[in-house]
């Protein structure tokens, strides 16, 4: 067994972080208290492969193997929790339908742009009022086919990237005799009529990436626009959640890497009773704990990743992966703050954002309780 990266790995991290460090790092704080989105870096990021990491390079893409994928993914984390699920969610959740399941002609027509970043970014949508994480018997957004084109009726909600995307892949419904094969996958520009985009939900983290609900009145889409097969909507999200899960957990694992790092360096200069609180044997069990919990994280999301890149079943492993790494996470901040004392409750330190935005990673993507189902499901063998 070899635990090490290799040298292409090991270089893809560093210029990465290089780029975070200088890009992102220094406007999050800004990124969060405006709300905005850093378009600035991203339209960078084009050139350096991050816009289309696993997409193919006749596409334009960046096309690394999946560890490299998600080292990217945790080194945006690292930086910027906002830009880095809006990253993620392009990559993974948007162009991995296109790049696994489309057609050559939609790979041709929507991936060079998309990956290179000379268009917008896209996005995946699937949740709806009634459907969460019941998508086989919650989806309502129907597609009806009318001579050539389908025409999309519904609504969804907690979009990630919708008003900074240009195509989103839309779970509809397209047999309403309902049953797993009665969902499918449709591409649908963003400025396409009856596409209505509705104001920014307003988050307790993540505030510089951009959620929404979305309605569909009569949307009229080619129906060349099917992304892989009818009727395998709900199979394809299923594995497009897998990735997903992968990139959530590389994801929290950067946002606790960069509270833990702060939790070191104030523990350091903060001093109390005459020395250093990192000379306080409860301040170290914290530090010791994060550091063994990130440790373990980080192996588990980079075995994950392992599988899916060498083709193998990793849908335990995925989930596995996700619960532990975002709930470690979620205590690493958590204790990032109580090293703080006082001060990290200030917005005016950095890990009270990162305690913020790290909270979202254990719900989306599949909240901590599914993630526990799907793994029994696989142990059981139910």
């Amino acid at each position: 067994m070899d635990f090490q990266l290799n040298e292409e790995q090991r270089e893809f991290r560093h210029y990465v972080h290089e780029f975070v460090a200088k890009e992102l790092k220094p406007m999050a704080r800004e990124t969060d208290e405006k709300g905005e989105f850093n378009w600035t870096a991203v339209k960078k990021m084009g050139p350096l492969g991050l816009l289309g990491l696993e997409v193919p390079e006749k596409y334009g893409g960046a096309e690394v193997d999946a560890i490299s994928a998600a080292i990217a993914i945790e080194e945006l984390g690292w930086g910027c929790a906002s830009t880095a699920l809006a990253v993620s969610a392009h990559n993974g959740l948007a162009m991995g339908p296109i790049v696994k399941y489309g057609s050559d002609a939609l790979k041709e027509q929507y991936l060079p742009a998309l990956a290179t970043g000379k268009g917008k970014l896209g996005c995946l949508s699937l949740t709806e009022p009634g459907a969460g994480s019941d998508l086989q018997g919650g989806v309502k957004t129907t597609a009806v086919k009318e001579g050539d084109s389908w025409i999309l009726d519904g609504a969804k909600m907690w979009m990630t990237n919708a008003s900074i995307s240009d195509v989103m892949v839309v779970l509809c419904r397209t047999d309403q005799k309902g049953g797993s094969r009665s969902l499918s996958h449709i591409l649908v520009p963003t400025n396409t009529d009856g596409v209505t985009i509705a104001s920014a939900e307003k988050k307790m983290g993540l505030k510089g990436s951009p959620t929404h609900a979305v309605t569909f009145d009569e949307v009229r889409v080619p129906l060349e626009n099917l992304v892989g097969e009818e009727g395998r909507g709900l199979q394809q999200t299923l594995a497009t959640l897998d990735s997903g899960r992968v990139g959530i957990g590389a994801l929290a694992l950067g946002i606790g890497q960069a509270a833990y790092e702060a939790a070191i360096q104030y523990a350091h200069e903060r001093e109390t009773f005459g020395k250093p609180i990192a000379h306080h044997q409860a301040v170290q069990w914290m530090l010791a704990d994060a550091a063994t919990e990130l440790q373990a994280a980080r192996l588990m999301v980079y075995w994950a990743a392992w599988l899916k890149g060498e083709g193998r079943p990793y849908t335990k492993e995925a989930a596995m992966a996700k619960l532990f790494a975002t709930e470690v996470s979620e205590r690493v901040c958590r204790n990032a703050i109580q090293v703080h004392g006082g001060y990290g409750y200030s917005s005016e330190f950095e890990v009270e954002r990162m305690y913020r935005d790290t909270r979202l990673m254990t719900i989306g993507e599949g909240t901590s309780e599914i993630q526990r189902l799907v793994i029994a499901r696989h142990i059981l063998n139910l």
